[in-house]
């Protein structure tokens, strides 16, 4: 694949590869990906066909003495694969947000939510702690969290997992990145909560131009949100489309056996209308 130059995220030929007591196995096959500003990638299958291994290596947080990535990997024209370990923090969080399925995970137990956002803010930027904590205030107000000031004061365990799970994702915003890479953002939620964080994140796309790579194994949140969908299995991509082409006429075995696969109330159809649209 040859990527536009307006694509924010342009990974092409992605191989990754670990080290096993029987040598190297690859894990990901050649995988070619573009996102343009404001866009949505949907990426699905099954566990084990190589979601996560494909986005942590965009985030460069494999263990360098075990996996082997190979290809390119730009944002916004910048090469990611290879870059030093101190540039790539850099990147990561100011340029490249990052949201986790468990939101426990994001936020560490024995320090307030608003210690971690100023300590994040404060890594990327020349902010002092007065002002790191106003912005913070602000991210959460824009993902219509309520009295940011004493949430800001509150330990992670005091909020409940929709609570956290915005919070995460203002956290993950506040810097403005250009890429957002959300991994089953909503897997841990309820149907309500599941339906304002996709409502959250695609105002965050339309508003700021994020471009935003949704990896998820539930094709329902996939056609609530995604612009165009990539469907991998046993680490290499069998199918790319737009979402209303591969929900209406996959074309792989695979992403068929996907679709079959889905939960089906009896007499219900899917809709051609999008909530979010």
């Amino acid at each position: 694949m040859i990527g536009h130059t307006n694509e924010t995220l342009q990974v092409t030929g992605l191989q990754v590869s670990v080290l096993t007591a029987a040598g190297q196995q690859r894990l990901v096959h050649g995988i070619d990906l573009g996102i343009r500003p404001g866009q949505v990638l949907g990426l699905v299958g099954e566990s084990g066909s190589g979601k996560t291994m494909t986005c942590l290596s965009i985030l460069q947080l494999h263990d360098g003495k075990t996996t082997c990535i190979e290809g390119s990997i730009r944002l916004n024209g910048r090469e990611l694969n290879g870059l030093r370990a101190g540039d790539m923090r850099r990147v990561r969080g100011k340029e490249i947000g990052f949201i986790m399925q468990n939101p426990m995970n994001a936020f560490s137990p024995v320090f307030t939510i608003g210690n971690q956002f100023v300590e994040t803010i404060r890594s990327h930027t020349q902010l002092s702690k007065k002002q790191a904590l106003d912005l913070a205030a602000s991210a959460l107000h824009d993902v219509n969290l309520p009295d940011a000031s004493s949430l800001l004061r509150r330990y992670p365990f005091e909020l409940s997992g929709g609570m956290l799970q915005r919070a995460m994702i203002a956290l993950a915003m506040c810097m403005q990145p250009s890429l957002l890479i959300a991994d089953e953002p909503t897997t841990a939620l309820d149907t309500a909560n599941q339906l304002q964080v996709l409502r959250l994140l695609d105002r965050i796309r339309r508003e700021h131009g994020t471009s935003i790579l949704l990896i998820s194994h539930d094709l329902g949140v996939i056609a609530e949100l995604a612009d165009e969908v990539a469907v991998m299995q046993r680490g290499e991509l069998v199918e790319k489309a737009d979402v209303y082409s591969l929900f209406d006429h996959p074309r792989h075995p695979y992403t068929k056996q996907l679709m079959e696969s889905r939960p089906v109330m009896p007499g219900a159809e899917r809709s051609e209308e999008l909530i979010l649209s």
